[in-house]
């Protein structure tokens, strides 16, 4: 990466000011608080993210809008003429596209999302970022990360530089211990939930703590407790950085407009929703770890006590991934499963395998052909009262489910 980065006149060293961005879950959303508060301070803000749902577009908005097909051709066949060749993965194309491209286009600020990892990761080339961020960290991607949260932890600590500050979420007190060790090793302040701020959830709002003061804000858009984290992960980050002084109704006004597709999204149009039974919500979440089916089945049960439905679980995933860990949270909220495959997927887990570990959990496991087949499949029983429906398991089930509703990510 860094051979190709020179041959490309190291455009990471030309970047706008980087928040760089590790962790297991929340990364997105926790990008998404961030540019919609810089944004409410009339900021022009670059984000660069993975993967994308539908469309490779997604993954890099210059100044708030999707890069346009034409110049994100330009910049891949850039890339592929400098780089004439030689061995490359294709995520490290994409961020040598992606910083050739945000480079090229002044801003005040730049989001970076890692893509994998941290140590190792294509987006670790930049040596500079303003402040370094890790969002909560789970066990996840075992296979290229390590076994432990201790070892996963010391590959997202590898975006930690010297000196410069890192902001770090709730975590596990072992996840804590590598990062902190990690800072004290290069010097880096730290800004840690729990000591140097604090979120609580009073009367439905957000209220955030640090040494410069209290802010009582309106909840956050997204829809889930955990999403009170995220965005207090956020503000915390630009509370850290002295070169963002914002009133309180900046972050009021970025946290109330926030928006990151397939997190806990509604689907209250498009072609899938009149598939299912009358009346019925179509939730969508792209949660595939453990500890995101907690945070969702947290989200769902909360629903629950508002309005009470059946609830319908349709799940695909990827085989790398842990069925039993990802659908035991729900097994207290639903006992109806309908597994399906994702399609166009290579390393797909069969729905055979998403049946037993269902049915291990004591749960009714059914299959269909896809999601609009399970949705429709849902008519044929009778219900009292309309289902809340839930598709999840998976980013790329994510984003081929937006798009057959025909509702893509802008």
């Amino acid at each position: 990466m860094q051979r190709l980065m020179a041959q490309l006149g190291n455009p990471e060293r030309r970047l706008p000011p980087t928040i760089h961005v590790a962790g297991t879950n929340g990364k997105g959303s926790t990008i998404a608080y961030l540019r919609a508060i810089l944004e409410a301070a009339d900021l022009t803000v670059h984000v660069y993210t993975s993967p994308h749902l539908v469309r490779m577009n997604e993954s890099i908005r210059l100044g708030g809008m999707l890069v346009s097909d034409v110049d994100l051709h330009d910049a891949f066949a850039h890339v592929e003429a400098v780089n004439a060749g030689a061995p490359i993965t294709l995520f490290e194309a994409e961020t040598a596209a992606a910083f050739h491209l945000l480079a090229s286009h002044p801003a005040d600020v730049l989001l970076l999302e890692v893509g994998l990892g941290g140590r190792l990761d294509a987006t670790n080339v930049v040596e500079a970022p303003v402040a370094s961020v890790i969002t909560p960290i789970a066990i996840d991607h075992t296979d290229f990360l390590g076994d432990t949260v201790e070892k996963i932890a010391a590959e997202k600590a590898g975006i930690i530089k010297r000196r410069v500050p890192v902001i770090i979420a709730d975590q596990l007190p072992e996840v804590s211990a590598v990062l902190e060790a990690q800072a004290r090793k290069l010097h880096a302040p730290t800004h840690s939930a729990g000591q140097e701020w604090h979120i609580s959830v009073e009367r439905g709002r957000l209220v955030y703590q640090d040494d410069r003061g209290l802010m009582d804000l309106a909840a956050p858009r997204l829809f889930g407790r955990h999403q009170f984290g995220n965005a207090g992960l956020a503000i915390a980050v630009l509370r850290a950085l002295p070169q963002f002084k914002f009133d309180p109704s900046v972050y009021e006004r970025g946290v109330a407009s926030a928006e990151w597709p397939a997190r806990m999204q509604r689907l209250t149009s498009g072609k899938l929703l009149p598939l299912a039974p009358d009346e019925s919500e179509l939730w969508l979440d792209g949660g595939h770890n453990a500890e995101g089916g907690r945070v969702i089945a947290e989200a769902l049960g909360d629903l629950e006590e508002r309005v009470p439905r059946p609830l319908v679980i349709i799940v695909g995933m990827m085989a790398n991934k842990d069925a039993s860990g990802f659908l035991a949270n729900f097994a207290g909220l639903t006992r109806h499963i309908i597994a399906v495959p994702i399609p166009d997927r290579a390393g797909v887990m069969p729905v055979e395998k998403l049946v037993d570990a269902g049915r291990a959990l004591g749960m009714r496991v059914e299959t269909a052909d896809s999601a609009g087949a399970a949705l429709q499949s849902l008519r044929r029983l009778a219900y009292e009262v309309p289902p809340r429906v839930l598709i999840c398991g998976s980013l790329y089930l994510a984003g081929h489910v937006l798009a057959e509703n025909g509702t893509l990510p802008a």
